[in-house]
């Protein structure tokens, strides 16, 4: 019967751990950030817990763009002016936090935008302990559960952070492919223009040259 109940357990503890897997607490976004507009977004959090906010600049003139944390009594937690990038983390209250990307200051750049949120500290605990109950007065197989819930949520961490930094660098890539595009694209302008006035310049040299080798005088027939 002690057998039965551990492996139940068990059962019960792998369950926890895929329902755990499955319910990502990160998310990321990509976005156009109009000229002359400010875009706001709002993250219910719970008490006691952590939000941690990275955004870049991936596309845009200057790849720069102001950026305001507040909190849900309306203070600013964090900001930054004209920035390319940037990364804030706030201990959370029970509410509602607003973070806003102006670009109100740019009259004509567009900006494409990219932001992670990673939230921490966001799940029931008291759900992950049911599994306590059925290993209760259990001492035959000498298992340590806990140990394990401890070693499956620290390979969750890491798997975790291994995503976030994934993305990230997919985020760093894709700014560094659109500003060389950008100077790919300068470069080839002002090869053009450069050669255009080559070509004129060269021009007006040779009709100087000829008009000074030109015999303008008239001989009388």
């Amino acid at each position: 019967m002690d057998v039965f109940r551990v492996f139940v357990a068990f059962l019960s503890l792998c369950v926890s751990a895929i329902s755990t897997f499955s319910q990502s607490l990160d998310s990321d976004f990509t976005f156009h950030l109009p000229a002359g507009r400010k875009e706001c977004f709002y993250q219910s959090m719970k008490k006691d817990a952590s939000l941690e906010i990275e955004y870049q600049v991936l596309d845009g003139a200057s790849l720069d763009v102001d950026f305001q944390l507040h909190a849900p009594n309306g203070h600013i937690l964090a900001s930054d002016y004209r920035k390319s990038d940037g990364v804030h983390t706030v201990e959370t209250e029970e509410g509602d936090y607003m973070f806003c990307f102006d670009n109100t200051f740019s009259a004509v750049s567009e900006k494409i935008i990219f932001f992670e949120l990673i939230l921490d500290n966001m799940d029931d605990r008291e759900d992950s302990e049911d599994w306590k109950a059925y290993v209760q007065g259990t001492d035959l197989l000498d298992m340590k559960l806990e140990d394990i819930m401890d070693t499956i949520n620290s390979v969750k961490a890491r798997m975790g952070k291994s995503l976030q930094i994934q993305t990230v660098l997919r985020a760093f890539e894709a700014r560094d492919r659109n500003l060389q595009e950008s100077n790919y694209e300068r470069v080839n302008l002002w090869s053009c223009t450069n050669l255009v006035l080559m070509v004129i310049v060269s021009g007006v040299q040779v009709y100087l040259l000829r008009s000074l080798f030109d015999d303008k005088r008239k001989t009388p027939t």
